[in-house]
């Protein structure tokens, strides 16, 4: 990854405490796991960045290539990575996802 995509990438991350990469806006979600992941954190009233990966096709692929994971959408809470639809429904299921954001 060259170094600019990375610090675009990072800049994105660490604009809010919880960032989210996704296909569509929360407004406007464009894939179901990305709808599904913008419905647990509204669903549990945190607030987060957004950034639509089909807006820009280097950052969508850069992403995957920064956190090592194929798919979008992706969720970090304070700048790590945490994992994507499957992940996230599982922490929330359990109340890791409301603890790691309160750390």
């Amino acid at each position: 990854m060259n170094p600019e995509m990375k610090k675009i990438i990072e800049e994105k991350i660490n604009s809010a405490t919880v960032f989210l990469f996704m296909k569509g806006t929360p407004e406007d979600p464009r894939c179901g796991f990305s709808a599904q992941v913008v419905s647990i954190l509204e669903g549990l009233g945190i607030e987060f960045g957004s950034f639509d990966v089909l807006s820009d096709e280097n950052i969508r692929q850069g992403i995957k290539e920064y956190a090592n994971w194929p798919t979008i959408p992706q969720l970090y809470i304070n700048g790590k990575f945490i994992g994507g639809c499957d992940i996230v429904r599982e922490l929330a299921a359990s109340g890791e996802l409301q603890e790691l954001i309160r750390k």
